[in-house]
């Protein structure tokens, strides 16, 4: 046979064997993300009782008098939208409301409609004190919407820089809140939407 013709063939016989292995090489595999880890409900309330009660003492070493408030009130919420092990994203959190007399919990979740724009709120912990046990009632099982009027922090000093010390929620209860620039004297974020979590209580 000819050499040149032999040599032809050659390479038509190798050319799919080079071409299937670089095709091999450019198929990638799997980059699906791995499946989320579902936490127990249990550990879920764990979890977020904890990060609670340190949001708790962060608002009391901020400014003290919140602790007298708290204590005096008929029951309290606390949230907090960032560190749970089990959130994915967007802006929203998880928290719960404490009934002083019968020491209940009542787990709760909210949502940020402006995802923290208006005052950086994207990792923030919020405190809501009731007035009365018919505010608390309302707020568990009603849910609550912040309206306008948030702005403004208090400086280390205690200075405020805007606003007053806190936000009226529902009946006459008040809100605050710590964000990476301090204790809002405005409140929670306008839009800002808190409801009972029916698949953590």
């Amino acid at each position: 046979m000819n050499p040149i013709r032999r040599a032809s063939i050659a390479a038509a016989l190798l050319l799919p064997l080079v071409t299937g292995a670089a095709l091999a090489q450019d198929i990638k595999p799997n980059t699906m993300p791995p499946p989320k880890k579902v936490v127990p409900k249990a550990e879920q309330q764990a979890e977020i009782r904890a990060k609670t009660a340190a949001a708790l003492e962060k608002f009391y070493a901020t400014e003290p008098r919140i602790k007298t408030e708290v204590a005096a009130a008929p029951g309290y919420a606390v949230f907090t939208t960032y560190g749970l092990s089990f959130m994915f994203g967007g802006a929203g959190g998880k928290g719960l409301v404490h009934d002083s007399a019968t020491k209940k919990e009542t787990f709760m979740s909210l949502a940020q409609a402006s995802a923290g724009v208006q005052i950086g709120a994207a990792e923030s912990d919020m405190l809501v004190i009731f007035p009365t046990k018919q505010a608390m009632t309302s707020f568990i099982e009603k849910g609550w919407t912040a309206g306008a009027g948030s702005g403004g922090s208090m400086g280390g000093a205690g200075k405020t820089a805007g606003g007053s010390t806190g936000q009226k929620a529902g009946s006459a209860a008040m809100v605050y809140t710590i964000t990476k620039t301090g204790l809002q004297a405005g409140g929670a974020v306008e839009g800002t939407k808190v409801w009972k979590d029916k698949a953590l209580n």
